[in-house]
């Protein structure tokens, strides 16, 4: 196991990690940028340095200042979290080069991977299910269109090389095409670095189920099981849950054999999930795989009692999956509320901001994920996710009811948060029965906003009525 470990990352993920680390007798060095000099992991870690101004591409994404501290603190590994560089396979490739074990997959997994449209032809030929699509990326509209009219419409252009809805347009009709490609193309270059795209058939009402995987250098594959990541705006997940209340045994089955070929395939190493969108008939279709840690990973950990960031660093260290796939049995269900600085009632805009008061739920089978507390300033520079509050019960609908009694309980003052959103979620009765897609919370919106209260704190305190 190594001895002091770098966590290239900030915020709620490299706090997590820390605990791990700590919990093992890993050292651990952590980075900041000036905006994070009072951030809680640069408190909590063994040493920390600060590695450039509050842009992340003059900290956070500056590969040599991560590795010259590396260097100078002696670490043997380097952990990316998940964001910033994570599945940058020149990051993992220069890490390796180095000297230092990347805690994450090779660096051919993750260009692999993270070509979009290399990953559909590769599982393609592994027998993985897709979508109709483009079979190369695009940069040509023209090109683009002709094949566009021979998928039929509607369809999505998507980024090439990146993920989280940029550089992602849907299209309607052969009129919308060439501007929606534009637009597409320009964004996914100034996200990414590339503009190139692809294109795939677009599902009205999908159910977007991940499987999580991992495997280690001896060709060894574990399965998880999955995450149901259904509730989500603008292709960024609100709400996650384990397992999923929409597939049955036997789809759960082809999923895990579908998921464990995409792995072999590509021969992959360390934690990833593989990513399907379900349509109503139980037809599921490989959209990408994440090869990093999932924002959402604590579902998993809950149900399953494994924590996933040790597996982590198990494999990192070249041990092999210390469990049988038969060995290991889930239990009970899990869901978790990302906690984001966002104005509900204004399409989920950032909300920075001083918080003022930040009290956290707790009481049985309650965890809050989170680098925040009284009198933190949540910058504009990063991620507007602020805290991941998750809940453990035997059976869904208990869960769904100690979500809500921990959501009324949680206040954060200051700034504007998705609490009263998420609320509302777990007291819907479509939510509750298992109904719902990834159009839930648009079409559920106007219905929330009609409940609303403008003069209601944006915390705990807001209730619905039932039945709403």
């Amino acid at each position: 196991m190594f001895n002091k470990l770098l966590i290239a990352n900030r915020g709620e993920i490299a706090v997590r990690i820390i605990r791990t680390c700590r919990r093992l007798g890993i050292r651990t060095v952590a980075v900041f940028s000036e905006a994070d000099r009072d951030g809680m992991h640069v408190s909590m870690a063994d040493e920390a340095y600060c590695i450039g101004p509050a842009r992340p591409d003059l900290s956070y994404l500056n590969i040599s200042n991560l590795l010259s501290v590396a260097h100078i603190t002696k670490c043997d590994a380097i952990h990316p979290g998940y964001g910033f560089l994570s599945e940058n396979p020149t990051f993992s490739e220069i890490t390796q080069k180095c000297g230092f074990a990347f805690v994450g997959p090779s660096h051919r997994a993750i260009e692999r991977m993270g070509q979009k449209s290399v990953a559909r032809d590769l599982m393609h030929r592994s027998g993985v299910p897709i979508l109709p699509g483009s079979p190369n990326s695009l940069e040509n509209p023209d090109e683009a269109q002709e094949i566009a009219n021979s998928i039929g419409y509607p369809v999505l252009i998507k980024a090439s090389a990146g993920g989280g809805g940029r550089g992602m347009r849907l299209c309607e009709n052969k009129d919308q095409f060439k501007n929606l490609f534009l637009n597409a193309t320009g964004e996914a270059k100034s996200a990414f670095g590339d503009g190139r795209v692809y294109l795939e058939k677009y599902l009205a009402e999908p159910r977007h189920i991940e499987i999580q995987v991992f495997g280690d250098t001896f060709g060894n594959v574990l399965v998880l099981g999955e995450r149901e990541c259904s509730i989500q705006r603008r292709h960024q997940k609100l709400i996650e849950e384990a397992p999923s209340p929409a597939i049955s045994d036997e789809i759960r089955k082809k999923m895990y054999e579908t998921a464990i070929k995409a792995v072999k395939a590509i021969e992959y190493v360390n934690a990833g999930t593989i990513e399907f969108l379900l349509d109503k008939n139980g037809n599921f279709y490989f959209m990408e795989m994440n090869t990093r840690l999932q924002v959402e990973h604590p579902v998993t950990e809950m149900i399953w009692g494994i924590d996933m960031v040790e597996l982590q660093l198990r494999i990192a260290s070249g041990e092999k999956i210390p469990y049988a796939q038969e060995e290991l049995h889930p239990r009970g269900w899990a869901i978790e509320c990302r906690i984001n600085a966002e104005d509900v009632t204004n399409n989920f805009t950032p909300s920075p901001g001083r918080i003022t008061q930040f009290i956290v739920p707790g009481g049985p089978w309650v965890r809050v994920d989170s680098a925040a507390y009284p009198n933190y300033f949540v910058s504009p520079s990063y991620d507007s996710m602020i805290a991941k509050l998750i809940v453990w019960a035997p059976t869904r609908s208990e869960a769904i009811n100690r979500m809500a009694t921990a959501l009324r309980e949680f206040r954060i003052d200051g700034i504007k948060t998705t609490i009263p959103f998420q609320l509302f979620v777990m007291k819907n009765h479509d939510f509750a029965d298992g109904l719902f897609s990834t159009k839930f919370v648009e079409t559920n919106s106007p219905a929330f906003l009609a409940q609303y209260n403008p003069e209601t704190p944006q915390n705990s305190l807001f209730m619905v009525s039932e039945g709403k």
